[in-house]
């Protein structure tokens, strides 16, 4: 029987202190729930049957997954892998990636990650500046950071992405031109580059609402988008998604089949999962996860039309766009008749283009990617 591809995300929910932009289900306060986290997320795993998948990539987020003791992402690492013994994709070449924060790790840590198959590192720094980091709550400043990539490469990691924000409260164009030139030179692999959203749950929400703390304008913050673009392309990174770059062969293979609609299994608090045409969600609220975590909110249930349209929608999202050939062979429909109405809109106003058996994005479609899709279904 042939194996149906098959990604994993893990949720770890705990953090030292959670950073005053984060909107993001993680708890600073619930330490002594850890170990009993852990086993109840166990648990969860043990409840699928992975004969008819193959497990290709492994995903560990948060909150801060490295502030939890490493003895508890290297178990839950070998529960996975017990439980994937029939996998086509050997356990070596399977991406297994880990969330880390500077500030919550240390060289024996980043050993034993390694050790025990995490080959692949994604670095929360944020910003070169120790101004910024600051009065956006992180924990950390730049030399811990450079301490940690260090000893990540020392250690064995040769695939390691490093987080940056823009538009940030009190954030100049030189600001974000100096954390970029000073990353560009550590030479990593992949570079993702992500604009604040303001979430009204958060703190720098508070301040920005209170006026003490102001954010960049619409249009400085464009312009720090396109300085990133130019200068990581022109430094041989390819730019394959919104908010990400990478060198040759180094994209995150999670992240591309989440867009490529492949399925997942999400496990933890408020993690989500995609399987047999569901998407459902776990408890946000941890003490009821742990105390049943067999409880699950369907979020939908997939139509054929819903799976097309969703498709497109986490198509535009990739630089390359949308294969209409692949669009054929999936569905056995044609996106340009089946969306001729949506399409000839996005395409008269000049946010995306249909160039031979490609639909993509246009420079103007980048400014509004977000909306792009959303606008028009």
């Amino acid at each position: 029987m042939e194996q149906k591809e098959l990604g994993i995300y893990v949720h770890i929910p705990f953090c030292k202190r959670k950073c005053y932009y984060c909107d993001f289900v993680s708890f600073s306060d619930k330490c002594d729930k850890i170990e009993k986290y852990i086993e109840t997320l166990i648990k969860e795993l043990n409840t699928y049957n992975f004969e008819k998948y193959n497990v290709t990539t492994i995903y560990i987020g948060g909150g801060t997954p490295s502030f939890i003791e490493s003895k508890y992402i290297i178990k839950i690492i070998d529960e996975i892998k017990s439980k994937i013994k029939n996998n086509s994709t050997k356990f070596e070449d399977i991406e297994i990636t880990l969330e880390v924060n500077p500030g919550t790790v240390n060289k024996e840590k980043l050993y034993e990650y390694r050790k025990n198959g995490i080959n692949r590192l994604s670095i929360g720094l944020q910003s070169t500046s120790d101004r910024i980091l600051k009065e956006i709550g992180r924990i950390h400043n730049y030399e811990d950071f450079l301490e940690n990539y260090k000893n990540a490469k020392e250690v064995g990691f040769d695939n390691i992405n490093v987080d940056l924000m823009l538009g940030l409260p009190n954030q100049s164009i030189n600001d974000l031109k100096e954390s970029l030139g000073k990353i560009i030179e550590l030479n990593p692999n992949h570079i993702s580059v992500y604009s604040l959203i303001l979430e009204e749950s958060t703190i720098i929400y508070q301040y920005v609402e209170n006026g003490m703390m102001k954010l960049p304008s619409e249009e400085l913050e464009r312009q720090m988008y396109w300085y990133v673009k130019d200068t990581l392309e022109l430094n041989g990174y390819k730019h394959y998604e919104i908010s990400n770059f990478a060198k040759n062969g180094k994209e995150s293979k999670h992240n591309l089949n989440c867009w490529e609609q492949k399925e997942y299994i999400g496990l933890g608090v408020a993690a989500h999962s995609y399987l047999d045409f569901k998407r459902y969600s776990n408890s946000q609220n941890l003490e009821e996860y742990i105390q049943d975590f067999t409880k699950k909110t369907i979020q939908e249930v997939q139509l054929k039309e819903d799976m097309k349209k969703e498709y497109m929608l986490l198509g535009l999202r990739k630089i390359n766009g949308i294969s209409i050939t692949k669009f054929k062979e999936k569905f056995n429909d044609n996106p340009i008749y089946l969306f001729r109405k949506e399409l000839e809109k996005l395409v008269d106003e000049e946010l995306i283009i249909i160039d031979g058996d490609t639909i993509k994005l246009t420079n103007k479609g980048l400014d509004f990617a977000n909306l792009v899709w959303e606008e028009f279904v």
